[in-house]
């Protein structure tokens, strides 16, 4: 359980995160959105989670995780709303965000993070334990749960909407 309060960040600020994430990109997205439109059981409860933006590359023989750096998060944007409303309380990423997405992170009080983009082999020494959650069958691109230590970010987006690209 990530213990963050969201409410108190600021856009720009620094953080080290240690807890539980979970990756998730386009398919995986699309898929979660759908399950919420057909009034099904998501396959991880939303709340209070962070969703990174990652699709891991193979892991190497002895790790824990191949490289793991962000996508362009602007790719979900048009799945985040229904997230942010079924109780996600961030997003990892890289680059901006759409005008709607900005007023939905307001909206739900959430937050939106940026790590550093051409890094994943770095970013990858900060995952502890890594374990499957959902979708499977999209490889790369599954729901994976990511237990990481002093994970580095910056807050892209903050609760009230403001943001680091300067676009409201």
């Amino acid at each position: 359980m990530i213990r963050l309060k969201i409410e108190v960040l600021k856009t720009g600020e620094r953080i080290f995160l240690s807890g539980k994430i979970y990756t998730a990109r386009d398919q995986a997205h699309k898929r979660l959105v759908e399950t919420i439109r057909a009034g099904k059981k998501l396959p991880l409860d939303l709340r209070g989670k962070i969703i990174y933006y990652c699709g891991p590359t193979q892991t190497p023989k002895g790790k824990i995780i191949g490289s793991c750096g962000p996508t362009t998060s602007s790719r979900m944007d048009e799945f985040t709303a229904a997230l942010l409303k079924a109780g996600l309380m961030g997003m990892i990423g890289k680059g901006s965000r759409s005008r709607e997405v900005v007023a939905a992170i307001k909206k739900y009080k959430a937050a939106y993070f940026l790590t550093y983009a051409g890094c994943g082999a770095l970013l990858s020494k900060y995952v502890m334990k890594r374990k499957p959650v959902a979708f499977q069958d999209l490889g790369p691109e599954a729901i994976y749960e990511l237990e990481v230590k002093n994970f580095p970010l910056i807050v892209g987006i903050d609760a009230s909407g403001r943001n680091i690209y300067g676009k409201e």
